[in-house]
């Protein structure tokens, strides 16, 4: 598992444009979602107050780098049962109104790269994220089916590469009208695929149609319940002149359930290839039960969508949505019905509707909208306009792009409004949202303008500096803002009231591209921004890792921000890169450069450390798009060279050594996209990708060797695909760093194809990282051979965990210009450097060498003076630098993560104490990791980064583990911040839960997945947050209903009460009602059980293993966990029923000996046996008890692979098995733990660790709770002397030494056995057992053979007394023994009729000739008198009572005398009194003493 916490670093300078390209929205709660053409996708919120609605945004969902081409609602787990079984609608988004769909509906996307995702309401992360095969070819639609919204289908165009023309079109102008003749040149070639997914495992479930449409080009898709067959769907195509095709959409009628079947099929084609109306261009299509509209640019036409006849038709050219004026000419662009009741939309019935009456929209393209009621029947058609929404006033020289979508009873607008900044077009969102339902007028009509509820856009209120935001948001004439506007969503484009302003754009500096640079020691060092301007500036943090020089000053103040700027270039910066050398440029030694392609067709070469400009290179003829540095192990010279491509289609070499162009590569047809450089076999892929999307261009792949220049391959169509995703994984292995693009680049990772593996989301963001690779990554590269073994092992010394092993502590990307993410690895930030610690510890002295014998312009190491010159260091020093390092790693994680202003006292402390630096002139946001390499990041206000905090119980739990680990370890490191690191912890724990109540508490299943991670400070955070948060986190299917039962019996009682005061007499009724309830409540435990059965293999709604990289094993082992642990520490919270119910997989999940979760069942199961599982399972423990041993001996088996990861799990896991759970599983059953282990001895091999395993075992039974072991004391010594036995020489060699240890531990614990002091023989009594047979064994530790037998069983010569003993007959038998200090005699103490017997062990040849073992007569025997405070219940005096009858326990009855004795064992094991010891004084003299004081002596 992986926490990851993530930060995300906002520029001053206006967000990212994001030109809406779809949208979707949820009803409950309100949620709007728009894709832009860059690939973002923003989450809006909205908020009311007492004038208006407020929309803003909540985060940007980062997983596409290109076009949105659609998004939609889904539900990936389809909930019955308690949930309800989801209800079949037109409209999914109708269905997020559902109980069920509050917490499983989820919003899914697609790209034009093929890339899927699907996103979680809640938390907004990345729950899946794949990319299509390449056969489907370019989507172009996706929509959710109606009768089973788990599964989504998705419509693509792909163009055959045989039959397509060489000639390339260009997609028409926004609102131009296509061509027919190039529709039917382009309908030879193209190709449609229509898929069926599953949103949970987003892969194709059923392909429904793939080959060439009778109509043209696909443009548009809609899915409809069919009328012919009710419950089958079909899915109706268009093309871009209204040309439609039907596809049915096969079901298994007969297993009568949503799933979708496995094959393919391909059932009623049919189409209608001509057009209604000649050269119109269509531009929608919507679809709502039998009824087809297809909006035209003037005017919208009605079919049925069974038998495609048309029922009705609307002109709009006269009405003020088509408006051919000289200035801007406006037309349709889009509609959609609307739903009557609260979105509750009405699906088509079998039949065709004889009446109807819908409400229909339809808007145009700038801004304005009609809604219209459309009724009629089978023969006629009316229309007529309700209300209309006004236009957009915006300037003639801007460009628009408007879509409705309707959220509950109201409409939302979304504009898109276009500026040109320099040679660059912006475009940002504007929300606005009108009241759908108008109240009527005085005059009974309907009011003819909507009214506008609230708008919103991008907040500027995360910009801090005053300077910037007075260039660009409006000032009144007092000097203040505007008080019309709401200071929280006037727009950074200077929106108030709905008008724009461009010129406040061009006078901001717009971000264009950025990069992340990182320190030596893989910590950030700085923030490099590309502008629109041609300017780039280079903003470094200085003062987080200033602790690290030789004077060690801490920086306790504001951090400085250092800004450099670079000018020269004309245009914007497209792209970026640093490159760190060891050689020179033209002489000059130095280590950083940065590399900028700009628009300006120019590449500048800059010196980072000196701020000068190296030189400019001219050889492009179009602006530079991408820069890429060379992948880890790429040989000399190659290792200092970088890629450029350009829009010319060039793709050149360039040295940074020689400054010149070593390498060309021409010959592409079009743009290089995606350029990927393997640096071991030498090889360039670039991949030329359609850009004309659905048009008759084919995608390219060119191969080209680096050594020769020459183009070794070129594949065309979906090949080109498989061989660039086969390239790149090629890449991926031989990586040492967390991507393929090698180096610190400006490219955004989300352009990388998505490697598929086994395990889907198990390594997801190894692969999918931004190229940031550390400097000492890129220095390690470059080897001399004149360097010896003591400099390279000096310079891999300092941080041998840290930087040697690859693992970052902190990782960087951009997903979008102007956001740089730090993703905090918590692994490495608290386990970093123990490997160098232990050598410091063992005293190893590695010699480390100066300065003088290094290279010389080498980087400054750790064992460096601020003058550069070397000095020799010993590991103790060494040691302290790491400490140190590792201190200011900790510190800057925290002054990132932490929620500043929330609680000053902490906050004073972090500044005071832990010498935490807050980030006041950094613009702050937080984010969430997802699957494969996508985030999540909020936008920088206050309300966004609480909503996370109330919605995602997910990022509660990665972030407050991150910082309650962070401080744990901070106490470890400097124990003078010990105060401030208890503070840290003590608010993310359970302080900030009463500082915000509606905070959500963390994901219980997410946090015991860390109960047995590698760093104990993880251990501990995790569970002491699992102990905050389990009272308010309890899973709804295992809480209890304590209140409610307790609740039940006084109101019946009042009820009772108040029918007695009216009739005088019981009200017979109500009784019957309240044993009706009872019964009832007896009835619902069934149902209980398989609620909570359901739950406990739920793994589908399980979220969070996307955010950590887990599977769907660790999605139901976390269950199991989580169950265990609540019903163990907290009983009274959780149904009774759970115990019950999750034992058995809490058992199966031991035995699974899973490295993640077993050692932590297993200390569950070992921690709560007494209490909570051996009512469920004790007869099934010894069969446990042996699986368990059978598990040992595989682990032990296993640990003798030389892997070094194997062989710890299994010490690991045979510490847990043996050291925790088989102790508390012998405990519960003590003696079938010794038949287990005694039927180990003969059915396993001599040499097997299950011997040693079982000994050690017997041993912590002892030092743990040895009264169960007592009744048994002869058995278990039996079992000790056989693996002593000298019959079998290789079973006593691997057990003599715990053999004698348990031999002198069971001697220890037990007084009444003894062994003599020259441990020849050993005397065993029975400490429990029938009065009428007590016995002492007398072994001879020698042969292990017992030698004699001793009688204790009475009184000597009363035998015919003690047959008139009760039933009563298990008592305790001997107390203490002890042997005479000559060995030749035994004297016995018995508690139960307080006396002493004396046995002389002389023994005559006549009696060694002799095998008979008859029990022995004591030779003396004395009584004890009583002592104050003796129990008379133990004392001779009740053995005298039993003899004459006054004991009033003897008469039971015989059918009760079973479960008597049973309660009669478990009586004297709980009085059985173990301190009792003998001492002797002489040789005929004894003292009695009890736990340690002196009873009496006694003469023999």
């Amino acid at each position: 598992m992986k926490c990851q916490p993530v930060a995300c670093i906002w520029s001053d300078s206006p967000p990212p444009q994001h030109q809406v390209t779809a949208t979707s929205v949820l009803n409950h709660p309100p949620t709007l979602y728009t894709g832009g053409s860059d690939g973002s996708i923003i989450w809006w919120s909205f908020s009311s107050n007492l004038s208006k609605q407020n929309v803003w945004p909540v985060a940007m969902l980062c997983g596409h780098a290109s076009k949105i081409v659609d998004l939609d609602i889904c539900f990936p787990v389809t909930m019955s049962g308690g949930h309800g079984e989801m209800e079949n609608t037109s409209n999914v988004v109708v269905n997020s109104s559902s109980s069920s769909s509050a917490g499983y509906g989820a919003l899914i996307s697609v790209c034009t790269d093929g890339v899927m995702c699907i996103w979680s309401r809640q938390s907004g992360h990345c729950k899946r994220r794949r990319k299509m095969p390449p056969w489907v070819g370019t989507p172009s639609a996706i929509s959710t089916l109606p009768a089973s919204p788990r599964y989504v289908c998705v419509a693509c165009c792909s163009v055959d590469s045989v039959n397509t023309s060489s000639s390339q079109y260009s997609e028409p102008a926004e609102g131009g009208e296509a061509s027919v003749d190039r529709e039917s040149h382009n309908r030879k070639g193209s190709k449609c695929a229509i898929v069926v997914f599953d949103t949970y495992s987003l892969n194709i479930v059923q392909t429904v149609f793939h080959g060439s449409l009778s109509i043209g080009l696909l443009k548009f898709m809609a899915v409809v319940l069919s009328a012919e067959n009710y419950g089958k769907q079909s899915v109706i195509l268009s093309d871009s002149v209204g040309g439609l095709q039907s596809v049915m959409i096969s079901k298994e009628s007969e297993t009568g359930s949503n799933a979708l079947p496995k094959s393919s099929s391909q059932l009623g084609i049919s189409a209608s290839v001509d057009g209604l109306l000649d050269g119109e261009y269509l531009v929608s299509i919507v679809a709502h039960g039998e009824f087809l509209a297809l909006i035209y640019r003037a005017c919208c036409v009605f079919r049925l969508v069974g038998n495609g006849n048309v029922f009705g038709k609307m002109d709009l050219v006269d009405s003020p949505l088509c408006d051919d004026g000289p200035s801007f000419q406006s037309r349709l662009a889009g509609g959609m019905f609307l739903s009557i009741d609260d979105g509750e939309t009405v699906l088509g019935t079998r039949d065709p509707p004889e009446q109807f009456e819908e409400i229909f929209v339809v808007w145009s393209n700038i801004g304005a909208a009609i809604v219209f009621t459309i009724s009629g029947s089978h023969d006629t058609f009316k229309h007529e306009p309700l209300y209309e929404i006004p236009a957009i006033s915006h300037p003639l020289n801007t460009k628009l792009s408007v879509s409705f979508t309707q959220l509950n009873g109201s409409l939302i607008r979304v504009e898109s409004m276009c500026y040109l900044v320099g040679e660059s077009l912006m475009w940002k969102p504007h929300i606005t949202m009108w009241l759908l339902r108008q109240q009527h007028d005085s005059t009974g009509k309907f009011g003819q303008q909507c009214r506008m509820l609230g708008e919103g856009g991008f907040p500027y209120n995360w910009i801090r500096n005053s300077s910037s935001t007075s260039s660009i948001f409006p000032v009144a004439k007092e000097g203040t803002l505007s008080e019309s506007c709401d200071s929280e969503l006037i727009n950074l484009n200077g929106m108030c009231g709905g008008t724009m302003n461009s010129d406040l754009i061009l006078q901001a500096r717009v971000v264009s591209s950025s990069l992340v640079l990182l320190e030596k020691f893989d910590a950030p060092y700085g923030i490099v921004y590309g502008f629109y301007s041609g300017e780039i500036e280079v903003v470094r943090f200085r003062k987080f890792f200033q602790g690290l020089g030789s004077s060690g000053e801490s920086s306790n103040g504001k951090p400085e921000v250092f800004e450099q700027s670079f000018l020269g270039h004309r245009g914007p910066i497209l792209c970026l890169a640093a490159h760190s050398m060891l050689g020179s440029i033209n002489e000059q030694k130095s280590c950083w450069f940065l590399v900028s392609g700009s628009m300006d067709c120019t590449i500048r070469i800059w010196d980072l450390d000196g701020g000068n400009l190296v030189t400019v290179m001219h050889h492009h003829a179009a602006p530079v798009r991408q820069i890429i540095l060379p992948p880890p192990h790429t040989d000399r010279p190659w290792s200092d060279c970088f890629i450029s491509v350009g829009e010319d289609s060039c793709v050149s070499l360039v040295s940074l050594e020689t400054l010149r162009v070593e390498r060309m590569f021409p010959g592409h047809l079009s743009y290089p996209a995606m350029v990927v450089w393997d640096g071991v076999k030498g090889y360039i892929a670039c991949l030329c990708k359609n850009q004309f999307e659905t048009y008759a261009t084919v995608d390219v792949l060119y191969l080209w060797d680096v050594k020769t220049g020459g183009r070794e391959r070129v594949l065309r169509g979906t090949a080109s695909h498989s061989m660039f995703d086969h390239f790149c994984k090629g890449i991926n292995v031989n990586s040492i760093t967390d991507s393929i693009l090698g180096g610190i680049t400006s490219a955004s990772s989300l352009l990388l194809p998505i490697v598929e593996d086994g395990d889907f989301p198990r390594s997801h963001s190894k692969n999918l990282e931004n190229g940031v690779a550390s400097l000492q990554t890129a220095k390690r590269r470059i080897t001399d051979a004149s360097r010896g073994p003591k400099e390279k092992a000096a310079e891999h010394l300092a941080a041998s965990e840290i930087l040697h092993s690859g693992k970052h502590p902190i990782k960087c990307m951009c997903p979008f210009p102007g956001m740089a993410t730090l993703r905090f690895d918590l692994s490495c930030l608290v386990f970093p450097c123990q490997s160098n610690t232990q050598s410091v510890e063992n005293g190893s002295n590695l010699e480390i060498t100066g300065e003088s014998e290094r290279r010389p312009d080498s980087p400054c190491s750790p064992w460096m003076n601020s003058d550069g010159q070397g000095t020799t260091h010993d590991p103790i020093e060494e040691h302290e630098w790491i400490n140190s390092l590792e201190g200011c790693l900790i510190r800057f994680s925290l002054s990132f993560l932490h929620l500043w202003d929330v609680d000053r006292d902490l906050d004073r402390l972090l500044l005071s104490e832990m010498n935490v630096i807050k980030p006041d002139n950094f613009i702050l946001a937080s984010g969430l990791q997802g699957d494969r390499g996508s985030v999540t990041l909020t936008f920088p206000s206050p309300r966004a980064t609480l909503e996370l905090w109330r919605s995602s119980s997910e990022f509660c739990a990665i972030r407050s583990l991150t910082m309650v680990s962070l401080a744990q370890r901070m106490i470890s490191l400097s124990r003078s911040s010990s105060a401030a690191s208890s503070a840290l912890a003590a608010f993310y724990t359970r302080k900030m839960a009463e500082i915000v109540p509606d905070v959500k508490p963390p994901s219980l299943q997410l946090l015991v997945s860390f109960w047995q991670d590698k760093s104990e400070h993880v251990r501990m955070a995790a569970r002491s947050l699992f102990h905050c948060a389990a009272s308010r986190a309890i899973p709804h299917p295992l809480c209890g209903q304590r209140v409610n039962r307790h609740g039940l019996l006084p109101v019946v009682a009042d009820i009772a009460e108040m029918e007695v005061q009216k009739h005088l007499h019981v009200n017979e009724t109500s009784r019957s009602s309240f044993v009706d309830g009872v019964t009832e409540t007896i009835g619902n435990s069934e149902a209980e059980d398989s609620t909570i059965l359901a739950w406990l293999e739920s793994f589908e709604m399980q979220d969070w293993i996307s955010c950590v990289g887990g599977t769907s094993q660790d999605a139901m082992a976390s269950l199991i966990i989580v169950a265990a642990a609540l019903a163990v520490w907290y009983p009274s919270l959780v149904k009774p029923s759970v115990a019950r119910l999750v034992v058995h997989p809490l058992v199966k999940l031991v035995m699974a000996m899973s490295d993640k979760y077993s050692a932590t069942a297993a200390e569950l199961l070992a921690e709560g046996m007494e209490s909570t599982w051996k009512s469920c399972i004790a007869p099934e423990i010894p069969r446990l008890i042996g699986d368990i041993f059978f598990q040992i001996e595989c682990v032990s088996s296993a640990s003798a692979n030389p892997s070094p990861q194997n062989s710890s799990v299994s010490v690991s896991m045979r510490e847990t098995l043996a050291g925790i759970l088989l102790p508390s599983l012998a405990m519960a059953d003590v003696l079938g733990f010794l038949n287990v282990i005694e039927s180990q001895i003969w059915s396993t091999a001599s040499d097997s660790p299950v011997h040693v395993v079982a000994l050690m075992t017997l041993i912590r039974v002892l030092r743990g709770s040895p009264k169960p072991l007592a009744p048994f004391l002869d058995k278990a010594v039996n079992i000790i002397f056989q693996t002593m036995d000298y019959a079998n020489l290789v079973l006593r060699k691997s057990c003599l030494p715990h053999s004698m240890h348990a031999l002198k531990e069971i001697v220890r614990v037990f007084p009444m056995i003894s062994l003599n002091q020259t441990s020849s023989r050993l005397a065993v009594g029975d400490a429990i057992g029938d009065i009428h047979s007590v016995t002492i064994r007398i072994y001879d530790m020698q042969s292990v053979t017992i030698l004699k037998v001793l009688d204790a069983s009475g009184p000597p010569g009363l035998p015919s007394l003690l047959g008139g003993v009760s039933d009563k007959s298990v008592t305790t038998g001997i107390s203490a023994l002890s042997f005479s200090p000559d060995g030749e005699g035994l004297v016995a103490f018995s508690e139960h009729g307080l006396m002493i017997r004396w046995w002389s062990l002389e023994t005559g040849w006549w009696e060694k000739l002799s095998r008979s073992l008859v029990p022995i007569q004591c030779t003396k025997l004395i009584f004890v008198p009583p002592w104050e405070g003796f129990s008379p219940n133990s004392s001779r005096s009740s053995v005298m009572a039993t003899i004459i009858g006054h004991d009033r326990k003897v008469s039971s009855p015989d059918n009760s005398r079973g479960s008597n004795d049973v309660d009669n064992l478990n009586s004297v094991l709980h009085s059985l009194d173990l301190s009792y010891r003998i001492e002797w004084v002489e040789d005929r003299k004894l003292i009695l003493m009890h736990h340690g004081n002196e009873l009496g002596s006694f003469q023999l």
